[in-house]
This record gives structure tokens, C-alpha cells and sequence, in this order.
């Protein structure tokens, strides 16, 4: 199909550069293009583009600066595969940042199209926790949801709302979820001012107020509300003094670093 009848969802990741300079490196070089992008028609007559692709962004971008004119897609009828993108995608391997920000963009569409629960979508929205962190990350574009993740999907559940309706739940949850980094971040800043360098710092200092962690394998499942209360009681009383460069060697753990 003509090229310019095609653009991304407006709600999926941003574009790698240099995943899109690979494949018009690769492109260019063996002169062909033999990998269909997903194409979807778009439900607005009045739009420009008459598709949307949930799969191909990147190669609809090295495509275009190839100078092509023409793409090939698989054109699928059902209009519901533009959310599908997680579901579907082939390309490149999504962070967490870039799940939890696509997942959210989704919802905030999804939630003026009709009465659907969070339960309904959960084939788009994969997991409950994505929709709590993806309002995390734009509030806070470098927050470290990593060291949150774990806990999250232990605890976080798709509620039984239209999205239109639990959207302020979630919201609140992400609040939640904010408040208790503040804590954290001030506990790690102390713990570097004693002198203890790692990169797994807000990792360590989570895992130890985490009470999913530390509680009993037969125990009730907590909710979210009792596990972030727990969480953020045990990181204000959480004592930086009395803990050792011995300690962080042994937790182990994902680095820190922003995804």
C-alpha cells in the first residue's frame, strides 16, 4: 500500500534511533524489504492516514527515510488489533518504561470508547501493574520502576471498573506508589552518605520494607493498599545505621538504573 497511508498509533513507544539506522542499514544493503508490517484501518474518515500500525513502527520509519514509496502490510480488519501491541509486537523487545507508557496511553483511548473493565483488556494491558507504573513514569519520566515492579505485580489487580471510572483509582495508586519513592530515595541518599556505593541501592532498600517478601508462604494475599501502607511505615523507621556494605553484597538484585 502507498506509504503515506500509514502512521503509528499514537499511543505506542517512541522510536529507537538505533534500531531504525540497523534496519535501513539492512534494508538498503540487500535492496528489499520482507517483513509486513500490521496495518489496521483507521475509523476517522476525516484523517489523513487511513491506517494505523500497532507492529512496524520501526520499519515504517527506515522505510520512509529509505525514500520508499510503498510498504507491504498484512491489513487486519478487526479495529481492536491497533491495542493490541504488546500482544503482537515482533520487532524489539519492550523495557518495562516502554511497556508501562504504551499500556497507559492505551488506557486513557480505550477509556472514551465504551463501559469495558480493566479485566476486559487485560489481553492489551498484559499486566495490572503496567497501568499503575505507566502514570508513575509520566509524572516522573526517570523513576526507577524496576525496583517497584516485583512487588507490583504481586499485589496490584485489574479492578472491576469501566476504565473511564477506575482511571482515578489508579491515579491515586500511582500517587501511592510516588510517595513511597520519596521515602525511599531520601534512605538511599543516606545510606550513600555513609559511604555505601552500589548500583542496587533502591533495589536493597525496597526488597527490605517489601512485606510480600518477608511474609509467610501461606499467608493471605495482601492488597495493594496494605502492602504500600506496610511498605511506606517500614521505610520511614527504616534505620540506614545498621546497615553494612555486607548486606548489599549479599541481595544481589537488578541495578538501579533507569529504564
Amino acid at each position: 500500500m502507498p506509504i503515506d497511508l500509514v502512521e503509528p498509533t499514537p499511543y505506542q513507544r517512541n522510536l529507537s534511533d538505533t534500531h531504525v539506522r540497523k534496519l535501513e542499514a539492512v534494508i538498503g544493503k540487500i535492496g528489499r524489504f520482507l517483513d509486513p508490517i500490521i496495518a489496521v484501518r483507521i475509523a476517522k474518515p476525516d484523517h489523513a492516514a487511513k491506517y494505523w500500525t500497532p507492529n512496524g513502527n520501526h520499519r515504517l520509519s527506515a522505510m520512509r527515510t529509505l525514500g520508499a514509496k510503498s510498504i507491504i502490510a498484512i491489513v487486519v480488519s478487526e479495529a481492536a488489533a491497533a491495542y493490541q501491541i504488546l500482544a503482537l509486537n515482533t520487532e524489539k523487545a519492550h523495557n518495562l518504561r516502554e511497556k508501562a507508557l504504551e499500556v497507559i496511553r492505551m488506557y486513557k483511548e480505550l477509556a472514551h470508547l465504551d463501559e469495558a473493565t480493566e479485566e476486559q483488556y487485560a489481553l492489551e494491558f498484559e499486566e495490572p501493574a503496567f497501568i499503575t507504573l505507566g502514570l508513575c513514569y509520566e509524572e516522573r519520566p526517570r523513576f526507577s520502576g524496576g525496583a517497584y515492579h516485583p512487588v507490583l505485580k504481586r499485589v496490584d489487580e485489574f479492578l472491576q471498573k469501566p476504565l473511564h471510572a477506575a482511571l482515578s483509582v489508579r491515579q491515586q495508586r500511582a500517587k501511592t506508589v510516588l510517595a513511597l519513592d520519596d521515602f525511599i530515595v531520601k534512605q538511599v541518599e543516606a545510606l550513600k552518605a555513609k559511604g555505601l556505593t552500589s548500583p542496587y541501592l533502591k533495589s536493597f532498600v525496597v526488597a527490605r520494607v517489601n512485606p510480600v517478601r518477608f511474609g509467610p508462604k501461606d499467608a493471605p494475599p495482601l492488597s495493594f493498599d496494605d502492602a504500600l501502607g506496610r511498605m511506606t511505615q517500614a521505610a520511614v523507621k527504616f534505620n540506614p545505621d545498621k546497615i553494612k556494605m555486607d548486606d548489599l553484597a549479599k541481595s544481589g538484585g537488578a541495578p538501579d538504573e533507569t529504564e
